[in-house]
């Protein structure tokens, strides 16, 4: 089982925490793809490496604080734990209940061949948004309704990757968790954007379609956003004052809004509800009351601190050398590299301790984006190599943490899971950086959604986001966006309201410590709820809430021997089914471009989702008032 163990770590050791793949990937993607330029590959390998592998190090040295606590559960790793155990031991001869492994294999194979219709055959049952084929005609009414491009009133999916794909399995989801997400949905989605958008027309919202990442002239069209870019890869300012002042959808602006507020509200949330344990631990860090778990990994070698040191001394060097030696092409200066790590390893900390009690992870994207763009303006790559660097470490360091407590509950010998780990980071992300060079080099108009036909899957939905926050962040900078050279000032005042928020969440349970559900109000994930969106969609909130709901509070509660033996079985088989079917799918139609084509692999029909509402502003395909 330990064997087992390491090969599924050594398989996800090269993976962005929920991102599949290594994050830096982007970079290289939208240099190529979306700016015509070009990067080598050595430099797009060692942004991959030095990126993976600094997170390494944070984890590593904060392995005392976030793994061993025992309240420090990290529930992503229970499914993996049951889905182990379910495989390895025998189940009781005289219980006659289903044994784990055989309802494991049941729920994998139906969940395998189910894939075939969403994923293929029946397209349009990833996305079911029925107020669109009621509204055909009706902008509004399919900017409700639509699940991948409007508010998704109504939208559901009979697509379990719609389900889990942006948002981990919502079974494996606390059910504190799910409603803290749940309220940040609805504040967000149904309450915050409808009044922006059809209330007060914030900023001219109603020029733009409602729930876009793509970027706007004033009057309502796509920004042209290579017409802004010089010869020596910065903001041409000659051309941008032709176009105009960038605009964004009202939800993409909100969306920005609420990131700071998230940010801000992490670093108070931890220091008043866990400030004191974290001191604790750092005054007594051996000493403490050890869980069981803590005291049978004693029986093994620990990993000498140094080892982290110097992976950490290494990887900063290679950086440095990266920096310095081929700024032509990554544009971020040495100083750049050791600002982010330093915000990197500050955040680490408190972003793990609640990753690991609640399963959400608030990202540093949007904050290390901002300030490298108040500092450094003009240059997309530069900033995105600062967000990778700060943001994708501190990630690859809560997804080490989450493998250093699977091995934890697993028994795995540490110095085993630093030899794996590292080994397939670096393997991992030689062969991502491989694949990406081999598609963008071989796939015509890759990414081009614009260029490519209607049936083609290279659309990359992440990577657009990752352009367009490039655009906003680096070529033009946060002081013609969100500052008094650009239309959204306003939002910087999101900051201090997350910084205030659990403040007051915090002053309330001290009023009424009797109040059991006040601490289970978590703003960080409350007021991130809405993080990933672009790419996820309201589809997918929809879908995820409403499962972790039936299984997490209602199954949980009524039917808990079931849940206790099958819910994170059920999570890890549905999870496998798509996989294997997907990669089927891939290999025997995708790559030779075969598809079925009828009503039902036609998208989910709100074609008009996209559409502005304001009276003469003309788009292509859409009506004119």
């Amino acid at each position: 089982m330990k064997e087992h163990v390491l090969i599924c770590i050594f398989a996800n050791a090269g993976s962005a925490f929920g991102n599949g793949s290594a994050y830096a990937v982007g970079i290289v993607n939208i240099i190529k793809a979306f700016y015509g330029r070009n990067i080598s590959f050595l430099a797009g390998w060692l942004l991959i490496i030095t990126t993976q592998v600094l997170g390494y190090g944070w984890a590593g040295l904060l392995r005392k604080y976030v793994v061993e606590p025992a309240h420090m559960w990290w529930p992503s790793t229970l499914v993996q734990v049951s889905l182990f155990r379910a495989l390895h031991e025998k189940d009781d001869k005289n219980d006659r209940r289903m044994t784990r492994a055989k309802f494991f294999l049941i729920i994998l194979i139906c969940s395998f061949v189910w894939y075939l219709v969403p994923g293929y055959l029946f397209t349009t049952l990833t996305s079911i948004s029925w107020i669109c084929w009621i509204f055909s005609k009706s902008v509004t009414a399919q900017q409700i309704g639509s699940g991948l491009r409007g508010l998704g009133l109504g939208a559901f999916t009979l697509d379990w990757s719609a389900v889990a794909s942006f948002l981990f399995s919502p079974l494996i989801s606390p059910f504190f968790a799910i409603v803290n997400v749940f309220v940040g949905y609805v504040l967000i989605i149904y309450i915050a954007i409808p009044v922006a958008y059809w209330g007060l027309d914030l900023y001219n919202a109603s020029r733009f379609p409602i729930f876009s990442s793509h970027l706007f002239t004033a009057q309502g069209q796509k920004y042209n956003i290579t017409a802004i870019v010089n010869d020596k890869f910065e903001i041409d300012l000659a051309k941008y004052g032709e176009q105009g002042r960038i605009n964004l959808s009202m939800f993409f602006a909100l969306t920005y809004g609420f990131g700071f507020a998230t940010i801000a509200s992490t670093m108070t949330h931890v220091a008043l509800f866990y400030g004191r344990e974290i001191y604790d631990r750092y005054r007594a860090s051996h000493t403490g009351k050890e869980d069981i778990h803590t005291r049978l990994m004693r029986k093994y070698k620990d990993i000498p601190s140094w080892w982290f040191y110097a992976l950490l001394a290494a990887t900063f060097v290679v950086s440095l050398v990266l920096c310095i030696f081929l700024n032509d092409q990554v544009q971020m200066p040495w100083w750049g590299l050791l600002f982010a790590g330093a915000m990197a390893f500050i955040f680490t900390l408190p972003i793990s301790i609640i990753t690991a009690t609640t399963n959400q992870t608030p990202g540093l994207n949007i904050i290390t984006e901002y300030v490298m763009g108040l500092i450094y303006p003009g240059r997309p790559i530069a900033n995105v190599c600062f967000k990778t660097y700060g943001y994708m470490s501190m990630a690859q360091a809560v997804s080490f943490l989450n493998d250093f407590k699977l091995g934890h509950y697993m028994k795995i010998p540490p110095r085993s899971m630093f030899l794996v780990q590292f080994i397939g980071t670096i393997l991992a992300g030689t062969i991502n950086i491989a694949v990406a060079w081999w598609l963008l080099n071989s796939i015509e108009n890759i990414c081009q959604d614009d260029l490519l036909p209607a049936d083609s899957p290279w659309t990359c939905p992440g990577d657009r986001v990752f352009f367009d926050a490039s655009v906003i962040w680096g070529l033009v900078g946060p002081k013609r966006i969100f500052g008094s050279l650009g239309n959204y000032p306003a939002m910087n005042w999101f900051f201090l309201g997350g910084a205030l928020g659990p403040v007051i969440v915090w002053l309330l349970h001290k009023t009424f410590p009797k109040q059991s559900w006040i601490p289970l109000i978590n703003l960080p994930v409350l007021l991130g709820a809405t993080g990933m969106m672009p790419p996820a969609t309201p589809l997918n909130y929809n879908a995820w809430i409403l499962v972790g709901t039936i299984f997490n509070f209602f199954v949980f509660r009524y039917r808990k021997k079931w849940w206790q033996r099958y819910n994170y079985i059920l999570s890890a088989a549905l999870d496998a089914g798509v996989a294997f079917m997907a990669i089927l799918l891939y290999f025997s139609v995708g790559m030779e471009n075969r598809s079925v084509t009828w009503w039902g692999t036609e998208g989910e029909h709100c074609e008009l989702a996209t559409c502005p509402t304001a009276k003469g502003i003309m788009v292509d395909g859409c009506p004119v008032k």
